[in-house]
């Protein structure tokens, strides 16, 4: 018994330091707490949670969805034919009938505002996607090589920006020459896609050139990644919220613009319904008619309002400022 006493007395090790009562405490295996490890939220994970809590972005959220089931079912949504005129009911003023009352030639305004919706739309985010695939790449090609190839992008860039954005839209649909139909939204569409490809380019240009100095850019460098798959692997998706942004609010510039074209004249061309052309052909008759301007204005106005709550809500929720 001795030699045990002894044995256990040479095996116990000095405690360096704490109070007496830490130095009697064993410590039992299993008893102690795991620690727990603190994740943290990917960006896009931490932007649609301040999405969400954005009344703003939910308020325009809505109104998007609303303009777009519209343009979808407007077959179904609309009473009558946009484009069926009735003489023996011209200038009918808003009734259970007809809620929007008729225009010149008779035709249902509701029809008319509700199929307008298509244009408006198909315009506005098919211009934005055109110059969104074609500026795009010239900022990243741009930005990341400089030098001559820089220079010659933004050169060119600069040349379109130097014409005012409706003056130019203007010139371009002088020759395109607008028609009516799908033809004529095509020529639209590209006239104004012209118009902001420099807006993305110079865009994407400025955020590659303080992307590309990063370590981890310059660690791809390091081990021999091509230059296409550092652009598009990890440069581009961090390019991503000014840009989705930029298109939000860029959907209701080019709303306003293809309105713009077509109460000039220089849109797409009648039968067609459009918010615009509505506007040119009754603003004649607003002393008398009031209700067949209003209408379509309101709904360009409803439009472009909803684009730029949503756009300003993305843009707080993508911020990583505000978190």
């Amino acid at each position: 018994m001795a030699d045990d006493s002894e044995s256990l007395q040479t095996k116990a090790r000095a405690i360096s330091g704490g109070s007496l009562g830490e130095a009697e405490l064993q410590a039992a295996p299993g008893v102690a707490w795991p620690a727990k490890v603190a994740r943290s939220e990917a960006p896009l994970v931490q932007g649609l949670r301040r999405l969400r809590r954005s009344t703003t972005a939910l308020v325009g959220a809505a109104i998007v969805v609303v303009l777009i089931v519209v343009a979808i079912f407007a077959d179904a949504l609309a009473p009558r034919s946009p484009i069926a005129s009735d003489q023996t009911h011209t200038f009918e003023r808003p009734s259970w009938d007809y809620p929007l009352g008729t225009d010149q030639l008779g035709r249902d305004m509701l029809s008319r505002v509700i199929h307008g919706s298509r244009i408006s739309l198909v315009v506005g985010v098919s211009s934005v996607l055109l110059a969104l695939f074609v500026g795009v790449p010239f900022g990243m090609i741009a930005g990341y090589y400089g030098g001559r190839v820089d220079t010659v992008i933004m050169r060119a860039m600069d040349l379109i920006l130097a014409f005012p954005i409706f003056l130019l839209a203007i010139l371009l649909m002088v020759i395109f020459a607008p028609t009516a139909g799908l033809i004529g939204a095509i020529k639209v569409t590209g006239a104004i896609a012209i118009v902001r490809i420099p807006i993305y380019a110079r865009l994407v240009r400025g955020s590659v050139l303080s992307i590309k100095e990063k370590e981890y850019i310059e660690a791809c460098r390091a081990l021999g990644v091509r230059d296409p798959w550092i652009l598009l692997r990890h440069i581009l998706p961090n390019c991503w919220a000014p840009i989705i942004v930029t298109t939000t609010l860029g959907i209701a510039t080019s709303i306003i613009v293809e309105a713009t074209l077509s109460f000039l004249g220089l849109g797409t061309q009648p039968p067609t319904p459009s918010w615009g052309w509505d506007l040119k052909a009754n603003v004649s008759f607003i002393q008398a008619n009031a209700w067949l301007s209003m209408f379509p204005g309101l709904a360009i106005f409803v439009t472009v309002l909803g684009f730029n709550l949503f756009g300003d809500g993305l843009r707080d929720a993508l911020d990583p400022r505000l978190k």
